[in-house]
């Protein structure tokens, strides 16, 4: 982009546009996963959603390649492209609560952190991630899960209205009501269909919870994940637990002997009476003595931090998901090869139960493709040093290459990893992805809102 096309640029959006000259321009386009070293020919930082709405024709006009951003935790750094246009939302960053309708309407560049902060003011929430640093858009719109998706549902299931700009520059709403198709589309459709700048969700009674951590040696994985997958499923609602196989980290609660550890273990979030927690979750003394077991009230934000400063910004990221129904035997003794063979300290495997009240919702109710999952799991390799990239993107690899045979065919799309087959979108969507080519066709036909993990436009009729 020369200079008088950024500065025509420039002239139309209140926002600041950064472009290769500025001294803030890789500060602007560094994004959560420092694998990622795009050099995009402008990021404009929309101040409102009239930015956004003069952004997108100006970068078609210009023939250029447009991303956009909210909090940039893509994995695979789908907000930034070579020599494109990243439309950059972390602007609008607002929350405007309801508390007596218990709704709340959060601008598209806002935090998880933003959303619990505004909410918890008056004992309310919705389910999202679990890193409050996360962006509340990029989350949302591909599907969204967290400690109170077993309570409450998906993130999607909660969603009440978006505000979108398309492809064309102009403005709808959508819900079930107004372009009822694209609010469908956008329900774990990940960002094929325009730019949300605003999501306005449905929130619940959540005010302290029951926090716990449960950590065995890893040499005890097979006994405890065989416990596990049969515990959770049959758990009340109330119990959200997620196994995981990670390094102890060198900081509190643990203490220090145990830092470093290699093990597998559950994170808890109790919903319910507070008195009942311990009961609750009891029978996670059944695989036998764990090594570490720490339970505490909590409100709710406060669990919501826990692993911000554990894996902050700025580290090497690899990840890769699939979802299951099951975790059969020779599962399990995948999990305990490569948990013996963490190939850092902060390289992890979780699965996110996905059952309870997600499975309450019909299966075509949104394009969450997998309604009958249990458990979402996640393969990260994470490390600071770059010279390291290397050796945690391979035991990402291999680890879900030897899982993905058991899982159900297909991921949650905010796990799909850079590289992967383009088939795997498909996968990711099952029997939904024909009707959302067909939305995407009515919305967005050129496929504009192509640097994400892309739905193409449906053919159009008697085309050949």
């Amino acid at each position: 982009m020369d200079t008088s096309t950024l500065e025509a640029m420039r002239a139309v959006l209140r926002g600041p546009v950064t472009g290769p000259q500025d001294s803030d321009y890789d500060e602007s386009r560094t994004v959560y996963n420092a694998m990622i070293d795009r050099r995009p020919a402008a990021i404009a930082r929309c101040a409102d959603a009239a930015d956004v709405m003069a952004a997108i024709p100006f970068v078609r006009d210009q023939g250029l390649e447009l991303a956009v951003r909210g909090q940039g935790h893509s994995g695979p750094g789908l907000c930034l492209v070579d020599g494109g246009v990243t439309i950059d939302l972390s602007l609008m960053r607002w929350v405007r609560v309801d508390p007596v309708a218990r709704t709340a309407q959060v601008g598209g560049g806002s935090q998880l952190g933003d959303l619990d902060h505004a909410t918890h003011a008056f004992g309310l929430a919705t389910p999202s991630g679990i890193v409050s640093m996360t962006g509340v858009g990029g989350l949302t719109l591909g599907g969204g899960h967290g400690y109170l998706t077993r309570k409450y549902g998906l993130t999607v299931d909660n969603l009440l209205s978006a505000d979108v700009v398309l492809a064309d520059g102009s403005f709808v709403t959508a819900n079930e009501t107004e372009h009822p198709d694209l609010f469908w589309a956008l329900r774990g459709g990940g960002g094929n269909f325009g730019v949300v700048t605003s999501l306005t969700y449905r929130l619940h009674p959540v005010d302290t919870i029951g926090f716990g951590i449960t950590a065995w040696p890893v040499d005890r994985t097979r006994e405890v994940l065989t416990w596990y997958r049969e515990f959770l499923p049959q758990a009340p609602d109330d119990v959200y637990g997620f196994f995981t196989v990670f390094s102890l980290p060198p900081a509190p609660p643990f203490p220090e002997e145990l830092h470093g550890m290699k093990a597998c273990g559950v994170v808890w979030c109790h919903t319910g009476d507070l008195n009942r927690f311990q009961e609750a979750i009891a029978p996670a003394q059944e695989p036998g003595p764990p090594a570490f077991h720490f339970t505490t009230p909590m409100p709710y934000p406060a669990l919501q931090t826990i692993f911000d400063e554990l894996i902050p910004a700025g580290y090497q990221w690899y990840w890769r998901g699939d979802f299951f129904d099951s975790i059969p035997d020779a599962a399990v003794d995948v999990h305990l090869k490569y948990a013996e063979n963490l190939p850092t300290p902060l390289s992890l495997m979780h699965l996110y139960p996905v059952d309870a009240a997600a499975h309450r919702v019909g299966a075509d109710d949104t394009a969450w493709g997998y309604r009958d999952a249990v458990w979402s799991g996640v393969f990260a390799g994470v490390d600071p040093d770059p010279a390291n990239a290397g050796t945690i993107r391979r035991w990402c690899v291999d680890y879900w290459e030897e899982e993905h045979p058991y899982s159900m065919g297909g991921g949650y799309v905010n796990f799909l990893g850079e590289g992967e087959e383009p088939g795997r979108v498909r996968a990711t969507y099952r029997g939904h992805y024909d009707r959302l080519a067909q939305v995407k066709r009515t919305y967005d036909p050129d496929n504009v809102f192509r640097a994400t993990q892309n739905i193409s436009p449906a053919a159009q009729p008697g085309a050949s």
